[in-house]
């Protein structure tokens, strides 16, 4: 126990009340005058503490007992309750208690508590700065009596920290200044009670904690508990909600716990009462939401996460400063990213909305109470250049594990036209009233961090040195998987198939087999992907394909991971009689085809949503998968989780796309006889729209005309510059009846004059009936466009490329020409864009010459076919998007 107490030491018996903690202060400080100040200093500062904890914990009269000996001072606080154990706490940054004893151990030379029957005493020594002896270990008291185990199954560590540590910050206050409280009035006696409680449960989580793997996002954990602690919990919990209410009203310095702090406690003390009272055990992801938190929100926030995120995005701290922001986000408001860290949230707030956003903000982190979280409202952010940018705004808590709750803004642009400098607040400025205020957190009070946090995964705290020197350097082998993992992410479009590679990887290094389940947009679960190791393990077809619904009530592995647990480790497989679910069920039916003696099922989350899960299996005994494992592979699922989003996000975008430029194209007319088809093929290595269009529609006079061009670009402008010039030609065509070459030239100086800055070819036909005759004859005129095709019923073909111009958009006053060319029956013209020739590999003239001899081949097929047969041939992997429009004769009464 330190140094032997020398007779005759100063010593002070002092009643266990608050003041009596300066008392001890100034007792310590007046026998340590004459040793070095900063060694005086440092064991009044951790004298008062000690005694602080004898105040709210013991509550006994203490005696403290004050020695120096070659200028090191030696200090022992004695209370009278030894069955109270010590409490130690995790060193977070943002706690508002529990610092005591984390002083001692940082501060104190040696240190240590020793118990007697009627005693406890705790010491520390504080020397010079010459080298001092090892460091001392706490000595914990186990909870004494009959225990009972609670099972607590999913648990968000994180959202446990932070809740442990604003409950003990609101006992702390409530006892050491009850007058202050008001109209809590919390008796004595219960407070008492919850203060042990407190204490009780922190140090029988802490030790079930520190059982379990700390990487996890959410923690299954085992807790052992007093049998008889039910009624004890459920005063705590009440005693709490009282304080919590006087909080809410200003009554006292403590702010007031945010709904999702509120709503885990209340989970948590519920848990603890109803088991030990026989009830069975429901998990965190089973809770019913609350605003601003829902059960699957159960990942720690992660600045890296913010940074990856596929929609504008920023994250701020209590103090309304910018702690973390994505590129998105950034440059939708015109800023870089690294510009806006540190900087404080106003700076993209509208300047007549910042009073209405601090007030808000304020009245959050009073009174708990949240106004918009969870919500998408419309509000008005300030760009850099002082325009006013109209977006939506979802904002969400995630706690951090430091006992942070960091508010997580999403913006999403909204359709309303910018607003200029100054412009006067709409209803949608009005919806920011309190929409600003979700940006920062309301859960951290200590000042002096303010950094962004590395990006990279989050760690569990952990409290002792041993924990700490468990972390293996497993680098090379990890990297070389997980880069392995990304190729096989990055090496087709096909989500599918990149599964299949991804999972081939896995088997390869990791596992002996591997599945992948997706949850689609109407929350069916699919099992996309199911990899063995041995090729000829035989895969039942039927456990492919849809798995069924994911409800609010399934249990067993596979649900608890989709709606956000884990990753999971299961150790003893359960067989398929013991199922659960429908969905544990066909998860159980797969490991027992299969064989499994450990797995881990790991979500795929992407933000604040499960989009599937990960589920890894070893069928023999020697190598099972055990908690070493898990780190390494929640970092695979978060890697999955992205390549899966990217590859959704893509098809998304390229299906959208696509539409639009489906929707941008016309119906054809109908023909008395001629036949007319047309197709359209999108890039395959694109999600962008394009400009290539085609068209056909009947003049005044009852001639038909024809239409094929492509708008420099690939991407939304063009598209609106294709729509622009098919409008416009169609408008010339239809009010100015002249020759092509003409109304293309019209066409050229209606761009020029719309100065629409750029450049695009296009062909311009009409179609002429021979005057009852069978052939019709084809005005044309072209404006850098590649030539048609005309393809005789032989299967004889031409170009016809006698009437070429200068593209529109490069000079309107050079001529253009327009020519003539007879269409016998049955032969075919194809107008095309260049997607359909071009290849990087080959120079134009092959592909022209090859496109001859296809359509040579198939002049006789009917004219969808022939289309069809084009795009099949031609659109393969295809860089370019391609057009084409097709029309074919048919003499009257010839149905051929």
């Amino acid at each position: 126990m330190g140094s032997p107490i020398p007779p005759g030491v100063p010593s002070r018996r002092l009643a266990p009340v608050a003041r009596n903690v300066a008392v001890a202060r100034r007792f310590v400080r007046s026998v340590l005058d004459g040793v070095a100040p900063e060694v005086a200093d440092t064991a009044e500062l951790l004298a008062g503490e000690l005694m602080t904890n004898v105040v709210i914990h013991a509550r006994t009269e203490a005696e403290v007992r004050v020695w120096a000996v070659d200028g090191r001072a030696q200090v022992r606080v004695t209370d009278h309750r030894p069955e109270c154990g010590l409490v130690p706490h995790d060193r977070h940054p943002y706690a508002c208690t529990g610092r005591g004893l984390a002083l001692v151990e940082e501060l104190a030379t040696g240190h240590g508590v020793h118990s007697t029957e009627d005693r406890k005493t705790v010491w520390f020594e504080v020397w010079p700065s010459t080298p001092g002896p090892p460091a001392s270990a706490w000595e914990t008291l186990a909870p004494s009596g009959r225990m009972a185990t609670v099972t607590l199954n999913d648990v968000p560590y994180a959202l446990y920290w932070a809740a442990q540590q604003h409950w003990e910050g609101l006992l702390r206050e409530l006892f050491l200044a009850p007058a202050a409280a008001g109209h809590a009035q919390v008796p004595p006696a219960d407070l008492a009670t919850a203060q042990d409680t407190s204490n009780m449960i922190c140090a029988c989580m802490t030790t079930a904690v520190q059982q379990e793997t700390p990487d996890s996002s959410t923690l299954s954990l085992l807790v052992a508990f007093p049998a008889d602690t039910a009624p004890d919990v459920a005063t705590l919990s009440a005693v709490l909600d009282q304080g919590d209410g006087a909080a809410q009203q200003a009554s006292l310095l403590t702010l007031p716990a945010l709904p999702q702090l509120r709503a885990f406690r209340h989970w948590l003390f519920d848990e603890i009462t109803g088991q030990l009272s026989g009830g069975h055990p429901t998990a965190w992801t089973m809770n019913p939401g609350t605003p601003g938190a829902t059960p699957t929100d159960l990942a720690p926030w992660d600045a890296s996460e913010v940074e990856a995120a596929n929609v504008p995005t920023v994250a701020a701290d209590d103090r309304n400063r910018i702690i973390a922001v994505n590129n998105a986000a950034a440059g939708l408001l015109g800023w870089q990213a690294h510009d806006l860290l540190e900087q404080r949230l106003t700076v993209l707030i509208p300047e007549h909305l910042r009073s209405r956003h601090l007030s808000a903000f304020a009245s959050l982190l009073l009174t708990g109470e949240p106004r918009i979280l969870g919500r998408s409202v419309p509000v008005r952010a300030l760009h850099r250049d002082g325009r006013l940018v109209p977006v939506r705004l979802s904002v969400q808590t995630q706690e951090a594990v430091d006992g942070r709750t960091v508010f997580v803004a999403q913006l999403s642009t909204t359709t309303t036209p910018p607003t200029a400098p100054g412009g006067a607040p709409g209803s949608a400025q009005d919806a920011s009233s309190g929409a600003s205020s979700g940006t920062a957190s309301g859960a951290a009070h200590d000042g002096g961090y303010a950094t962004r946090p590395a990006p990279g995964p989050v760690h569990l705290p952990v409290t002792t040195k041993k924990a700490r020197r468990a972390r293996i350097d497993r680098a090379a082998p990890e990297l070389s998987l997980f880069a392995e993992a990304g190729r096989a992410l990055a090496s087709t479009l096909d989500l599918n198939e990149r599964l299949r590679r991804l999972c081939r990887v896995l088997t390869q290094q990791l596992t002996d087999w591997c599945a992948v389940d997706l949850i689609d947009e109407h929350q069916q679960v699919e099992r996309v992907c199911i990899v063995h190791r041995d090729p000829r393990a035989p895969i039942v077809p039927g456990q492919f394909g849809t798995l069924g619904p994911l409800s609010g009530t399934a249990s067993g592995s596979l649900p608890r991971v989709l709606r956000g647990a884990g990753p999971l480790l299961i150790d003893i497989i359960p067989s398929a009689g013991q199922a659960s679910s429908p969905l544990d069920a066909r998860q159980l039916e797969l490991l027992e085809q299969l064989g499994g003696d450990s797995a881990v099922i790991a979500p795929l989350r992407v933000q604040r949503d499960v989009i599937g899960a990960l589920t890894l299996v070893r069928t023999g005994d020697e190598h099972p998968f055990t908690k070493e494992d898990i780190p390494l592979i929640a970092e695979l699922a978060r890697s999955v989780a992205l390549g899966v989003d990217n590859a959704r996000l893509h098809k998304h975008t390229h299906t959208n796309a696509e539409q639009l430029q489906r929707a941008l194209l016309p119906a054809l007319p109908r023909m008395e006889h001629l036949e007319l088809a047309a197709r359209y093929l999108p890039s395959s290595t694109t999600a962008e729209v394009g400009g290539d269009w085609y068209d056909a529609f009947t003049l005044p006079d009852g001639d038909t005309a024809l239409v094929i061009g492509d708008v420099t670009g690939h991407d939304l402008q063009a598209a609106v510059f294709m729509s622009t010039l098919r409008n416009m030609l169609r408008g010339i065509a239809v009010t100015h009846p002249e020759p092509p070459s003409d109304v293309l030239h019209r066409l050229d100086l209606a761009h020029h004059a719309l100065a629409l800055h750029t450049t695009a070819t296009c062909i311009y036909a009409v179609l002429k009936d021979d005057g009852g005759g069978p052939g019709h004859s084809l005005h044309h005129s072209s404006a850098g466009h590649p030539p048609p095709l005309l393809t005789g019923p032989d299967g004889h073909t031409r170009y016809l490329d006698t009437a070429g111009g200068l593209l529109i958009g490069l000079d309107p006053d050079l001529p253009r020409h327009t020519a003539h060319t007879s269409l016998p029956p049955h032969s075919t013209l194809l107008l095309y864009t260049d997607g359909l020739i071009e290849r990087r590999t080959e120079p134009l003239d092959h592909g022209m010459t090859r496109l001859r001899r296809h359509t040579a081949r198939h002049a006789r097929d009917p004219l969808h076919t022939f289309c069809d047969d084009l795009i099949i041939e031609f659109g393969t992997d295809n860089t370019d998007d391609i057009a084409l429009l097709a029309l074919r004769p048919t003499p009257p009464g010839d149905a051929g």
